[in-house]
C-alpha cells in the first residue's frame, strides 16, 4: 500500500521582466533548465509523480483493468493495407506482443518474396524512447534512407541501408528534421538541419552518398524565422520542393530533380496573405491557393509561366461557403477534399470527360481523407474513412466509375457493435450569435435526455487544425459507462472554413475560449449532460484552451485534463530562444508589439491564475517535450497550488522519458489514457 503524501510545494524566487512599461514578477521562472539536468528540478518533478501515485493508489487496480480493457480491443497481429510504389508493394505489420511495427516490401510480380526493410522492435532495443521518423527509398529501389529519434526531441539522425546487401552505409546525417528526399541520380539527397536550441529547421542541405556530413552543401537558409521549412517531391518525381509556410503566407521553391546541383527557385515569390502549395503532372503545375479565394481553389499553370498569375487557370473554382482542404493528382484525374457547413466530401474530376463526381458515404457525420496514392498511373484513389461509430476503414474508389471497394476495416475485439451507439452533429449559438458545431456520440441504451449523463468535452481550437469526428476504440470505455463524448469545433480550427480559423487567432483568440464555455452551458441546457458531472480535456494549444477556461469558468467543471499545455504564453512568446516561438507570431501575435502584448496578457493562463476555487485537475507532460517545454506546465501547477482556494485534486505527471507525443510504442500511451479515464470515473464514483 502506498502511503499518502503531501503535495509538493515549489520554492519561490522572484524574476522580474518589464516591457511596454509593464512589470511582471514570475516566482517560478527558476524551474526552466534547458539541459534537463538540474537536480532540484528533476527532484521536484519526481516528487509530483510520487504525489500523484499516492493520491491515485486506491485506483491502481481499476487503472490496470481499464488498460487491459482498452488494449483488449486492439487486434494485436495487424497489418496495413499494402501500397504500390515504383513496382514494389509496401506494408507495415504488428505481431501479438511487440510495441513496434515491422516494415516489409515485395515486388509487384507473382510469387514475389517478401523483403524485410526495418524491424523497429530490434532497432528500439536499449532505448527507453524510440521513433522511426520515416524511410525514403531511392528512385532505383536500391537504398533506403531512414531517420530515428531516441530522445523525443524531434531531432533525427539519418542513416542509409543498402537494400541488396542489408548493410548500413557509412553516411550519417545528424541533427535533422527527419525528412529527406532523393534526387533522381540515386546518390543525392536533400535534408533539413535543425537548430538545437530553437529546434527550428531552417537550413536545407545537399548530401552526396559516400561523403562526410561536413562536406554537405547548404542550398537554402530561411532567414525569416517566422517560416516553417519542409521538403517534398512532385507526384511525377520530376521536381523537388522546399515549402515555406506560416499561418498567413505560404509558398514553394522548386528544383529539377534531374539536376540536383542546380539552384532552387521560387515558383512564385512569397506575397503577404497569399498561401499556396503545388504539385506537378507532366507540363503543368497544379496550385492549391487562396489567391482571390478565401476558402481556396485549385488552379493550374504551364511550367514556363509559374510566376505570372494571369496565366493561372481555374480547375476547381472558389465557392464562398465551401472550403477546399486537400488534393492529389493522377494522370487522368484530380481528387480533392472539401467541406461545406462542416461536412466532409471527396470529389473526383475526370480530366478526360470533365465530369465531377462527389463520392458517397454511409454515416451522417464522418471523417474521410485522401490516403497514400504514390502511383500516378493508378485508376483508383485510396481513402481512409471513419465516423464516431464506424472504425477506421480503407477504401479504393474507382476514378472512372465511382465504385468503391472496402480493403480493410479496423477490427474492434470484444462485443463492439456500432448499432449500439449514436452520433449527432448539432449547432450551438455562442454569446455573440455565431453558431458553433458540436459532434456528439453516446451509447444509446445509457443515454437519458434528462440531463443526468456525465459529459467528456474535448477541443483544440488553434492553427486551423480541425478535429474531425473520427472513431476511437479507447473512447468506448467512456461511452460504455454512460459518458456522453463531445467534440466542440470551436473557432481557431477550420471546421467551417478559413474564416472560422481567422475568427479564433491573434486578436480574436478569446472566441476560442468563449465558444468552449458556451458549448458546455448549452449541452447542459439541452439535456445532454449533468452540470455536476462535466469533464473538459485538451492538450498542447488545447491545453492553452483548458488553462484559459479554468480561469474564466472554473465552476462549470468537475474535472479537467490538461496535457502538454501551452500555458505561459507571454513569457514564451517574448523569448525567441524557446523552440518555435518565432514561428508562432502569426498565430498569437508578437508581444514586442504592445497591442498584442496586452491582449495575450489578458488571457495567458499562467498570468491570470486567480485566488478562487478550481475544479479537480490532472496535468501531464514529457520532460523532453520539444513543442511545449516541460517548465510551462511545471510552473503553472506550482502557481495553481499557491493560489487556488479549494481542496480539489491537482495532480501533475511528467513522463521522464517522453516528449510532446508521449511514450513511444503502440501500447504504452494507453496507460496514460487509463489514468485519465480513471481520474474522471473516480470523481463520478465509478470504480469498475
Amino acid at each position: 500500500m502506498i502511503k499518502k503524501i503531501s503535495a509538493p510545494v515549489a520554492k519561490k524566487i522572484p524574476h522580474k521582466t518589464e516591457i511596454h512599461g509593464h512589470e511582471r514578477v514570475d516566482h517560478y521562472y527558476w524551474v526552466r533548465d534547458d539541459n534537463r539536468e538540474d537536480p532540484e528540478v528533476l527532484s521536484h518533478l519526481e516528487a509530483e509523480n510520487r504525489y500523484l501515485k499516492s493520491v491515485m493508489a486506491h485506483t491502481e487496480d481499476f487503472q490496470a483493468k481499464l488498460y487491459d480493457e482498452i488494449i483488449g480491443r486492439i487486434k494485436k497481429d495487424d497489418s496495413s493495407v499494402p501500397v504500390l510504389h515504383k513496382n514494389y508493394w509496401y506494408q507495415s505489420k504488428f505481431d501479438e506482443i511487440n510495441e513496434y511495427p515491422v516494415h516489409v516490401r515485395w515486388k509487384d510480380e507473382e510469387n514475389a518474396e517478401e523483403e524485410l526493410l526495418f524491424d523497429v522492435n530490434e532497432m528500439a532495443k536499449g532505448h527507453s524512447y524510440f521513433n522511426l521518423g520515416g524511410y525514403y527509398i531511392s528512385p532505383d529501389n536500391k537504398v533506403a534512407a531512414f531517420s530515428t529519434d531516441t530522445l523525443s526531441r524531434r531531432i533525427y539522425t539519418v542513416r542509409f541501408k543498402d537494400l541488396e546487401s542489408g548493410e548500413l552505409l557509412d553516411d550519417k546525417l545528424k541533427g535533422t528534421s527527419g525528412q529527406l528526399f532523393w534526387a533522381n541520380d540515386n546518390k543525392t539527397v536533400f535534408y533539413i538541419k535543425k537548430n538545437r536550441q530553437t529546434l527550428l529547421g531552417n537550413k536545407v542541405y545537399r548530401h552526396k552518398l559516400g561523403t562526410d556530413q561536413k562536406e554537405d552543401v547548404l542550398v537554402y537558409e530561411e532567414k525569416n524565422l517566422i517560416f516553417y521549412t519542409f521538403l517534398g517531391k512532385s507526384k511525377d518525381d520530376s521536381v523537388l520542393f522546399i515549402f515555406h509556410n506560416t499561418t498567413s503566407r505560404a509558398g514553394v521553391s522548386v528544383l529539377d530533380a534531374d539536376n540536383p546541383d542546380g539552384t532552387f527557385r521560387h515558383f512564385l515569390p512569397l506575397e503577404e496573405n497569399h498561401e499556396y502549395t503545388i504539385d506537378k503532372m507532366g507540363d503543368y503545375f497544379y496550385i492549391y491557393t487562396n489567391y482571390e479565394a478565401k476558402n481556396f481553389r485549385i488552379m493550374k499553370v504551364h511550367k514556363n509561366h509559374t510566376s505570372d498569375k494571369s496565366k493561372w487557370e481555374n480547375v476547381v473554382g472558389h465557392r464562398e461557403n465551401v472550403f477546399i482542404s486537400d488534393f492529389t493528382i493522377f494522370k487522368n484525374a484530380l481528387v480533392f477534399h472539401e467541406k461545406e457547413n462542416g461536412e466532409n466530401r471527396i470529389c473526383v474530376l475526370n480530366f478526360e470527360t470533365g465530369k465531377l463526381t462527389k463520392l458517397q458515404f454511409d454515416d451522417p457525420v464522418f471523417d474521410v481523407n485522401i490516403s497514400s496514392n504514390p502511383d500516378v498511373d493508378s485508376t483508383k484513389v485510396r481513402l481512409t474513412y471513419s465516423s464516431l461509430t464506424t472504425p477506421l476503414s480503407v477504401y479504393d474508389y474507382d476514378l472512372k466509375t465511382g465504385s468503391r471497394v472496402l480493403l480493410k476495416q479496423d477490427k474492434i475485439l470484444g462485443d463492439f457493435d456500432p448499432k449500439n451507439y449514436k452520433s449527432e452533429r448539432i449547432f450551438i449559438e455562442a454569446r455573440d450569435g455565431v453558431k458553433v458545431p458540436v459532434s456528439l456520440v453516446y451509447r444509446k441504451s445509457m443515454f437519458c435526455r434528462d440531463g443526468s449523463n456525465p459529459l467528456f468535452q474535448y477541443a483544440y481550437g488553434s492553427y486551423g487544425i480541425t478535429i474531425e469526428p473520427s472513431f476511437s476504440a479507447t473512447r468506448l470505455s467512456l461511452l460504455d459507462r454512460g459518458v456522453v463524448y463531445a467534440i466542440a469545433h470551436v473557432r481557431g480550427g477550420q471546421m467551417l472554413g478559413r474564416p472560422w480559423y481567422e475568427a479564433g487567432k491573434l486578436l480574436n483568440k478569446k472566441n476560442t475560449f468563449n465558444d468552449f464555455i458556451d458549448v458546455t452551458k448549452a449541452l447542459v441546457n439541452k439535456g445532454y449532460a449533468d452540470k455536476k458531472k462535466i469533464y473538459a480535456n485538451g492538450g498542447s494549444a488545447g491545453g492553452l484552451l483548458m488553462g484559459s477556461v479554468l480561469n474564466m469558468a472554473p465552476e462549470l467543471y468537475l474535472g479537467v485534463g490538461v496535457h502538454v499545455p501551452f500555458v505561459d504564453v507571454v513569457t514564451t512568446m517574448l523569448d525567441t530562444s524557446i523552440p518555435l516561438t518565432t514561428n508562432e507570431y502569426d498565430e498569437w501575435g508578437n508581444p514586442e508589439i504592445k497591442e498584442y502584448y496586452d491582449y495575450i496578457l489578458s488571457y495567458s493562463p499562467y498570468d491570470n491564475i486567480a485566488r478562487q476555487d478550481y475544479p479537480n485537475i490532472l496535468v501531464t507532460t514529457g520532460l523532453h517535450d520539444s513543442q511545449v517545454q516541460y517548465f510551462e506546465p511545471m510552473k503553472w501547477v506550482a502557481k495553481l497550488r499557491e493560489y487556488k482556494t479549494d481542496k480539489n485534486l491537482l495532480l501533475f505527471e511528467t513522463d521522464m522519458e517522453a516528449g510532446h507525443g508521449g511514450a513511444s510504442g503502440r501500447f504504452k500511451r494507453y496507460k496514460q489514457i487509463a489514468l485519465e479515464y480513471v481520474f474522471f470515473f473516480d470523481l463520478l464514483g465509478i470504480n469498475k
